[in-house]
């Protein structure tokens, strides 16, 4: 009995002490910390469907330079890649026989211009002698016959002569339009041929063309108005470049669509003024659709991706946040517009899900979405797309 009743003791004794220790360690733990996140209310702005078109810039002007009369190079008057002017000589071909041909003919048609001389006064003194009875009307005819013979020569002389001096201007192959100049092809010494042998290239560099094609489809829906009239706005990227930083707009709309394609084919125009653009170039054209349109805006990293899905975190009651499904569309700079999900008032996690997930609840740290220097419509700016795709 005695024994009983002190292992009772013993077993209260602990159990009280167990108790104690419980409470001790609940009330030393420290009370549980939400995550301090950041959070920002969306923004509204006013925005422009952006499309997108690649292409390769084109010339207006490319010559391919040859030479109009054979000969032999004497000298090259350029240096490889310059600029040159229409009018500048760039080849210098041998002309000693087209000079003196030119020389030969000269004299042949100071021969031909004494004899018609000689023809005409013997013609005109026929008539007279004809008057008088003084010969026969034959011979009179025929004198006239003589002097239309002499100015047929004169003037086929002449004609030959106007085509050696032709020949020996051609001898100085000069620029047929103002641009940059590639290297010589062929190089002093060398034989070339008329209208076969290409001496360089040479590509206009006051503009450059774009040409791309719409489908269709979209063409109906967001240009139809447009025509090459109305200047309609585009801006350009180059390759390894950030930012559309090329100013154009389209100048040309062909005539139909392309039946096999199902596409417009439409041309953009960009001024070259600082050399920066060249002929064969990799090009992306963004063009602005005409309508604008109220849509929500949010940083891009607030966008998460599940499987096919794409999402964001909104701030919900009691600071948790909540899963909410997300439609996007244009991205501008940083920031991206969603076309359906989100409205007007929303609070949501803008660097998304890195650290935080449905159902967490967090200390919200309020902060403000940065707009600055990133263009939502075409009309600011300077007219200069701030994105990065």
């Amino acid at each position: 009995m005695n024994k009983h009743l002190i292992a009772v003791a013993l077993a209260t004794a602990s159990l009280t002490l167990a108790g104690c220790a419980d409470e001790s360690t609940a009330q030393s733990a420290p009370a549980a910390q939400h995550q301090p996140i950041d959070v920002a209310q969306v923004i509204v702005k006013p925005v422009q469907s952006w499309h997108t078109y690649t292409t390769r810039l084109e010339s207006p002007q490319e010559v391919a330079l040859m030479p109009r009369v054979s000969g032999v190079i004497d000298s090259i008057e350029f240096n490889e890649g310059d600029l040159v002017n229409k009018g500048d000589v760039l080849f210098q071909l041998d002309n000693r026989s087209f000079t003196a041909k030119v020389a030969s003919l000269e004299a042949q048609v100071n021969s031909a211009k004494a004899a018609l001389e000689q023809a005409s006064s013997e013609a005109t003194r026929a008539v007279r002698l004809t008057q008088r009875k003084a010969i026969s009307t034959e011979q009179a005819q025929a004198r006239t016959s003589t002097l239309r013979q002499r100015e047929a020569q004169l003037a086929a002389l002449q004609a030959q002569l106007t085509s050696a001096q032709l020949d020996l201007e051609f001898t100085s192959v000069v620029s047929p339009i103002d641009g940059i100049i590639s290297r010589a092809n062929i190089t002093k010494g060398n034989n070339v041929l008329a209208g076969q042998s290409v001496l360089t290239s040479i590509v206009s560099n006051e503009k450059m063309y774009a040409y791309f094609d719409i489908d269709e489809r979209t063409w109906n829906s967001s240009f139809n108005d447009v025509s090459a009239a109305s200047r309609q706005p585009v801006v350009m990227q180059k390759v390894g470049q950030d930012d559309f930083a090329y100013s154009g707009y389209i100048n040309f709309i062909d005539n139909q669509i392309n039946a096999a394609t199902g596409t417009l084919r439409v041309r953009a125009v960009f001024a070259d003024n600082s050399g920066q653009l060249r002929a064969g170039s990799f090009a992306r054209i963004k063009l602005a659709a005409n309508a604008i349109t109220d849509t929500v805006i949010v940083p891009d990293r607030a966008i998460g991706t599940d499987l096919k899905n794409r999402f964001v975190l909104t701030v919900g009651e009691n600071n948790v946040l909540q899963y909410k499904l997300v439609t996007i569309g244009e991205r501008y700079g940083s920031l991206r517009a969603i076309t359906a999900g989100l409205a007007e008032g929303d609070v949501i996690a803008v660097n998304g899900p890195a650290r935080v997930g449905p159902g967490m609840p967090i200390t919200p740290n309020t902060v403000t979405i940065d707009t600055s220097g990133i263009a939502f419509t075409l009309g600011n700016s300077n007219n200069q797309l701030v994105a990065k795709q």
